[in-house]
């Protein structure tokens, strides 16, 4: 058992040296020569975020990415990135309460036009 993980190790390390590329090949090639091992590999890729588009690492220090060791650009990244994530929550609430707003003129318009057929129908009924 530990020679198959430590086989798996460092097939594993082999690959990501390589890149997505070799990731992906891996995967067509298992799923070509026999699918079981290959749907093993695409389940274990997309458990392990191997295929994450992301270019975001957090860390369990709360930093985002690694320090570049040029501290100028290092606090202009930080800074342009929280301004962009305080302009996407601006952004978000604006949606909500754009949607807020959309959703309580169409029930306004629903009750007005409620009334109006109530107004009818009791009009209708005091003809009779």
């Amino acid at each position: 058992m530990d020679t198959i993980r430590h086989w798996a190790g460092e097939a594993q390390a082999w690959l990501d040296a390589r890149g997505k590329g070799a990731w992906i090949a891996a995967l067509v090639i298992a799923l070509i020569l026999f699918w079981p091992v290959g749907l093993a590999l695409l389940l274990y890729m997309i458990w392990s975020n191997r295929m994450s588009c992301s270019a975001r690492h957090w860390s369990p220090t709360g930093t985002r990415f690694r320090p570049s060791g040029n501290s100028a650009f290092d606090a202009y990244r930080d800074a342009t990135l929280k301004r962009l994530e305080d302009e996407q929550s601006a952004f978000q609430e604006f949606l909500e309460r754009l949607r807020k707003a959309k959703d309580q003129s169409e029930f306004d318009r629903f009750m007005d036009e409620l009334s109006d057929m109530i107004a009818a129908i009791e009009l209708v009924k005091g003809d009779e």
